[in-house]
């Protein structure tokens, strides 16, 4: 594993939670009524999941590990190391399917779910990012 790969991934991710944390909205109405707040913090937790993904696919290539057959997996997988517990593998493949809808318009985005998620998904993020910084020690 290349550490600085890992660690430009992580300090990416971060700088992803800062900006959602800069735009998102006191409610879901009132990001349902800002275009900006929505494109901001849609296309932030959309580049932050798939940094996590990338993240993880970067962790399992020094495993014995097989490669993920879906994003989702991939969370999985790093549970299955004991690299992140296996409560976080499920949230965060649940994010991967908001990260599928967000990005190939699969169906109307929720914003209440949106809204959601700019507050309590970001703690995910935060530990999984903290998990992976371990690996930097």
């Amino acid at each position: 594993m290349d550490r600085v790969i890992l660690a430009d991934k992580l300090e990416s991710l971060r700088r992803c939670v800062v900006r959602i944390e800069e735009r998102r909205v006191a409610s879901a109405d009132a990001l349902e009524a800002d275009v900006d707040a929505q494109d901001i913090v849609t296309l932030n937790l959309t580049r932050a999941i798939q940094l996590c993904v990338d993240a993880a696919a970067h962790v399992l290539a020094d495993t014995e590990q097989p490669t993920p057959a879906t994003m989702g997996e991939a969370f999985d997988l790093l549970a299955a190391e004991g690299l992140i517990p296996s409560i976080l593998a499920a949230r965060m493949r649940a994010a991967v399917g908001f990260r599928n809808i967000a990005v190939h318009a699969y169906q109307r985005i929720d914003w209440a779910i949106v809204h959601r998620l700019t507050y309590d998904g970001l703690d995910d993020l935060r530990t999984f990012a903290t998990r992976l910084a371990r690996l930097l020690a």
